[in-house]
């Protein structure tokens, strides 16, 4: 008897428009990514002004060389690149891990984003935005923000493991 009339109830919920498949909100980026996606976990500045190294922790879906983080980059909210550190090997056993970089030159107000790219998939849309004075939070990218960076130098050449 519950059974029909939670049935009932929802048909008549769905013949009154009250729940449409087109009216149902869209998931985020945020909620769509997964930690087979890879993400920027953390990110810390030391320095000084024009003069900053980054210490940036990654989560990535590492499997070996066929699958794994390899790089991070320091970009502007426009996509401009501003310094990428190349990792030369897969962190299977390391997760997550925190890798040092720079010298990045840039102000202390100045906004940056900081992402990772994974070898065969391209960037995570996880990153971390902000400035070193006010400190970095998570954001969504969209999927094809900047993506044009994926081809400029400074490229991996080899994993080694």
């Amino acid at each position: 008897m519950m059974m029909r009339k939670v049935l009932v109830l929802a048909s008549v919920m769905f013949l009154s428009g009250c729940v449409t498949a087109t009216n149902l909100p869209a998931p985020s980026q945020s909620a769509l990514a997964t930690t087979a996606e890879g993400k920027i976990v953390q990110v810390e500045a030391t320095g000084t002004e024009n003069n900053y190294t980054f210490a940036v922790t990654v989560s990535s879906p590492d499997t070996g060389c066929d699958r794994y983080a390899d790089w991070w980059e320091v970009i502007t909210p426009e996509g401009e690149l501003l310094y990428r550190r190349v990792l030369l090997h897969s962190h299977v056993d390391e997760q997550p891990f925190t890798r040092t970089g720079g010298t990045v030159a840039i102000s202390a107000q100045q906004p940056i984003i900081v992402r990772v790219h994974i070898s065969g998939e391209g960037y995570s849309p996880i990153a971390k935005q902000g400035t070193v004075e006010a400190g970095f939070s998570e954001v969504s990218l969209p999927t094809d923000f900047a993506t044009s960076l994926a081809d400029v130098e400074p490229l991996p050449t080899d994993c080694a493991f």
